[in-house]
């Protein structure tokens, strides 16, 4: 029978995210890149940016040495790169156009590259160009299929000797995560927060965990949803909510730079008027 409310069958797939973690460490294991890095630049957007954002808090939280990780979420590349950096490009769909143009700027710039998608053009140019990459299961949203891609990430970092190999303490993590007693708590939160704006606030530990809450929000729940982490939000974001006028509304500022992207360019003219 057809579920009326979960009709993307989200709640399957939430409690099913243990196997994602265990099934990437088996599709990702042979995959590898060649050399050595001064840093890793992680290319992707949405969903698949995250994964960027989960290997910089797991390193931090587990002391390990790592080359710097920088997080891209624009066109081309950041100024951070330099002829020993790793261009890791992850788009869910493969055809994530900001995604694309990172990968042929690293290819243009004739810069070490690795992919991890589903396929779509991103595939292609893989394929082309003989470049290493990590294919994932397709059929779910680009959020909803976070286990696939930080494990493959991971894996590819440490298959490369880039990060030690983790695979043990991944499988021990799966076998820990029991989905289904964490739904009633679950229940509870979406029961308070009915109604309202969350602001995700977290430690700058797990800056990255706040902002794939407000992202969950955003994407899953359509509502707004805003993430930022302390000690900064204390020196100013929470004084904001000293005068807070009644009947106050959200109202977009926008703020452009002459020599903006083009395409950026035309996505703020289409959010001024949206």
């Amino acid at each position: 029978m057809e579920n009326k409310i979960d009709k993307s069958n989200a709640r399957q797939i939430i409690l099913d995210f243990p196997r994602q973690l265990e099934d990437a460490l088996k599709f990702s294991k042979n995959v590898k890149i060649e050399g050595t890095f001064d840093n890793i630049i992680i290319c992707g957007l949405g969903g698949s940016a995250l994964p960027g954002n989960v290997l910089a808090c797991w390193l931090s939280q587990s002391n390990i040495s790592a080359p710097t990780i920088h997080i891209h979420r624009d066109y081309g590349l950041p100024i951070q790169i330099k002829e020993g950096s790793l261009i890791v490009c992850i788009s869910y769909s493969g055809n994530t156009e900001e995604a694309l143009s990172s990968l042929e700027d690293a290819l243009m710039k004739n810069l070490t590259v690795a992919c991890i998608t589903t396929g779509g053009k991103m595939q292609k140019i893989c394929e082309d160009n003989n470049l290493p990459w990590i294919k994932i299961p397709t059929g779910l949203q680009p959020r909803m299929a976070l286990g696939y891609q930080f494990i493959a990430l991971l894996r590819l970092l440490s298959n490369s000797g880039a990060i030690p190999d983790t695979a043990d303490e991944i499988i021990e993590t799966a076998n820990l995560l029991k989905a289904e007693k964490l739904e009633k708590e679950g229940k509870k939160i979406a029961q308070k927060l009915k109604g309202k704006i969350p602001l995700v606030y977290a430690s700058n530990s797990f800056k990255a965990l706040a902002r794939i809450w407000k992202i969950k929000f955003n994407e899953s729940s359509k509502t707004p949803a805003f993430f930022n982490y302390l000690p900064e939000l204390n020196h100013n974001e929470m004084v904001g909510f000293t005068n807070i006028p009644k009947g106050a509304k959200l109202h977009i500022l926008i703020i452009r730079d002459k020599n903006e992207n083009p395409r950026n360019s035309k996505r703020m003219d289409l959010l001024a008027n949206y």
